[in-house]
């Protein structure tokens, strides 16, 4: 029984010290206005893309040729069926537009988690082993950073084939680096502290070190790292989707709407003037939270 109602009493501390850690997260974070408005932006994108079906008036692929290059409803010629115009073939571009945040949250999801993954697992074990293998590693990560990584990108997607999975692939192996030298630096500097030291007396294995002891340290510097890339990604996808090597027509993404419109740009200003308000909207939104996140989680931008 006394065991019990001290097992308890732990998990009720321990519950309170998360909850005060939170309140005080939220604390710093809400100090930030530009990061408030990001995350209900972000927030508002993300119930856009789950919900798209019921937001797009029509589908995405959907093509009216009695409506070819309609402009948006307030402009002379425009009709309120195309709320934001057609495109060159009569798709609606509201609607593309809404099911184009699909793609741009599936991008960054999916390269974040890649780049994420690989660059803990790569920076834990060079920040741990040292030697040898931190070298080689390190020199690797430094030859890749040379290269301006939306070059690299397209070089690796010119080798992979264009293609929108291909593109993630190459971002995210691009954007690898970063995490593995933020894991090695933040492992390397808690090294040295009592907590792991102790640990590695009391006979921990390094696995047991690496993901048990020092990667829950080494967690707030990686997600905003993770939260910035992720605007990356959906900005390079955009670019690689506009020189053609990304998601291929007519699939609804943003960068390659922008290129299907290139021609059209004098005189059908709607069909750029969207989809690059939409990369730009979403991109400055993503960078706010990641600016609050870390004032949140750095506690060297912490006031006191």
């Amino acid at each position: 029984m006394v065991q019990a109602s001290e097992t308890g009493a732990s998990d009720k501390e321990a519950t309170s010290v998360r909850r005060r850690m939170l309140a005080e997260f939220w604390f710093y974070f809400r100090e930030n206005r530009g990061a408030v408005i990001g995350l209900w932006v972000f927030a508002a994108l993300v119930v856009v893309a789950i919900l798209a079906p019921l937001f797009a008036p029509h589908s995405p692929t959907q093509q009216y040729r009695d409506a070819l290059l309609v402009p948006p409803a307030w402009s002379d010629g425009g009709q309120w069926r195309f709320l934001l115009g057609t495109d060159p073939v009569g798709r609606d571009v509201l609607s593309r537009l809404i099911y184009g945040s699909r793609f741009s949250l599936f991008i960054g999801i999916v390269v974040v988690a890649v780049a994420l993954v690989f660059g803990i697992v790569i920076g834990l074990v060079a920040g741990y082993f040292r030697g040898g293998v931190d070298i080689v590693i390190m020199r690797v990560m430094d030859i890749i950073l040379a290269f301006p990584s939306l070059l690299l990108a397209l070089v690796l997607v010119a080798i992979l084939g264009p293609g929108l999975m291909n593109a993630m692939i190459a971002i995210a192996l691009v954007y690898q680096p970063h995490f593995v030298r933020l894991t090695r630096a933040a492992v390397m500097s808690e090294m040295n502290r009592d907590y792991v030291v102790s640990a590695r007396v009391a006979g921990a294995r390094p696995f047991y070190l690496m993901t048990r002891t020092l990667l829950p340290n080494c967690v707030a510097p990686l997600i905003v790292q993770a939260t910035l890339s992720f605007s990356n990604a959906i900005l390079d996808a955009a670019a690689l989707g506009f020189l053609g090597m990304g998601a291929q027509p007519p699939t609804p993404e943003w960068g390659t709407m922008l290129a299907e419109a290139r021609e059209f740009i004098l005189r059908a200003w709607w069909v750029v003037t969207f989809p690059g308000l939409a990369i730009l909207i979403t991109v400055l939104a993503i960078n706010l939270m990641g600016d609050g996140l870390r004032d949140a989680l750095d506690p060297k931008l912490k006031r006191s």
